[in-house]
């Protein structure tokens, strides 16, 4: 336990402060002391990609399907499952929590971390391409970052079948989406409780059942994303939307707050300009996983005519989850008055929040809503695990199902009760899957912008 609050404080603690005028300080994690400057790196070298290839992610989503091989999945099919479990909790209590402890400036910094991290989200996701393999288990194709990095590390007439780096990459991978796993399950139930007063146990055991009949099954999980994000994505962002619109008046005031504590024109809830910058970026890094290793591993599934196209739709799947969905989440609870949620936090927060906009219908709104959110990330997070369980295992049906069952163990338990270890394990998980990812990410990234100029080139 001492050494893994060790790794948990390195990677998420502050490694260095700044003190900033006024008293208050700028506390930078490791994570994002990577992040963010390899973001900024990805970003220039791409000629900022976010910015002037944004109509080109609109035209290669609507594209047309053209697969070459067998139960592969298309492009826009592989973005579904990676926005799947980016547009999950973090976009709704996450948001939240960003926004108690950093006031509304951390909107900004999220909207900044998000347009950095399309970049790197494109390098990671184009690399996957570039690496990818033909999957003799589920048919199509697989990678991601397990697999880049064993090619980074260990040459083609080499006799090691294994790089300890691609290994600890799955490994952390694994333990990370376990973690997920209980946390999506107390969520779900803590939800439910709040919002009809069902029992833990009923919420859990229906939410386990309907996944382990997805998840055990050969090919269904793209088939049941397919249907069931764009329409939790759109219910989303038109219940939003229409927050908006009855609260027009109050958007001035709302963007004036988000920009001016941004910048510490006005001092935030707890501490001033570093709080918000970090709560923001913090979250952002989060929420849209860009670096991180996860979405490449649904990326390099896809059966696309160049590279190029799925690292621009992986970048487009930033957008979404940050710019789009987590901005929802924001508008929700700004447009609050402060008085009725002072002294709530996380999922109570925004359920009350929802209660004052739409009354009743929108505590109910908010439990459904994240049901869906937290079901398509664990049945996401689970097609993340194929690959890297054949990396370590080998080509065979017992250890995938094995991981299956471990994870709807984890799902089923996390549902009864919480377990602020198993929430710590995910962020650590995470934290490490970004270390061992961004080793090879940055030496190979050169890959990725050839890859990027050849297909404008020809385009």
């Amino acid at each position: 336990m001492i050494i893994f609050n060790a790794i948990y404080h390195l990677l998420w603690g502050d490694l260095i402060t700044i003190p900033l005028p006024g008293g208050s300080s700028l506390g930078l994690s490791l994570l994002v002391l990577i992040l963010i400057p390899s973001g900024i790196y990805f970003t220039i070298r791409t000629r900022f990609l976010p910015f002037r290839l944004f109509p080109e992610m609109l035209k290669i989503t609507v594209e047309k399907k053209n697969l070459s091989q067998k139960d592969s999945i298309s492009g826009v099919q592989a973005l579904i499952i990676s926005t799947a479990t980016r547009v999950g909790m973090g976009n709704l209590v996450g948001v939240v929590a960003a926004i108690s402890a950093g006031g509304a400036g951390a909107v900004f910094w999220m909207w900044v971390t998000a347009l950095l991290g399309s970049s790197t989200a494109f390098v990671e996701a184009t690399l996957a391409q570039l690496y990818k393999e033909k999957d003799p288990l589920y048919g199509g194709f697989r990678g991601g970052p397990a697999y880049y990095i064993h090619s980074f590390f260990i040459r083609k007439d080499s006799k090691r079948r294994r790089s300890i780096i691609a290994v600890l990459f799955a490994v952390s991978g694994l333990i990370c989406w376990c973690g997920i796993s209980q946390v999506i399950g107390n969520s779900v139930s803590s939800a439910f409780e709040n919002a009809f007063q069902t029992p833990p146990i009923y919420t859990t055991i229906i939410l386990v059942l309907i996944a382990a009949v997805i998840v055990l099954r050969k090919n269904a999980t793209v088939k049941v994303l397919d249907v069931v994000v764009p329409i939790m994505a759109s219910f989303y962002f038109l219940i939003t939307l229409f927050i908006i619109i009855k609260n027009a008046g109050q958007l001035p005031s709302v963007f004036h707050r988000i920009f001016t504590e941004a910048f510490g024109l006005r001092q935030a809830v707890a501490g001033g300009f570093g709080a918000v910058l970090m709560n923001g970026a913090k979250r952002g890094l989060f929420s849209n996983e860009a670096g991180s290793g996860s979405a490449p591993c649904a990326a390099a599934a896809a059966d696309i005519s160049h590279p190029a196209k799925e690292g621009l739709l992986q970048a487009f799947g930033v957008f979404i989850d940050t710019i789009v969905i987590c901005s929802c989440s924001a508008m929700i609870m700004l447009l609050t008055p402060v008085d009725l949620t002072s002294g709530l936090v996380g999922m109570d927060l925004l359920q009350e929040a929802m209660r004052y906009h739409m009354g009743d219908f929108g505590v109910i709104f908010i439990a459904a809503i994240l049901w869906l959110f937290s079901f398509s990330t664990f049945i996401g997070i689970l097609f993340y695990a194929r690959p890297n369980v054949a990396y370590l295992f080998g080509d065979n049906w017992l250890s995938q199902t094995l991981y299956k069952i471990l994870a709807l163990v984890m799902l089923f338990t996390g549902g009864l009760a919480a377990y602020t270890f198993v929430w710590d394990l995910g962020d650590v998980g995470i934290g490490l899957m970004t270390i061992f990812n961004m080793i090879a990410l940055i030496p190979l990234s050169r890959q990725a912008i050839s890859s990027l100029k050849e297909y404008e080139k020809n385009r």
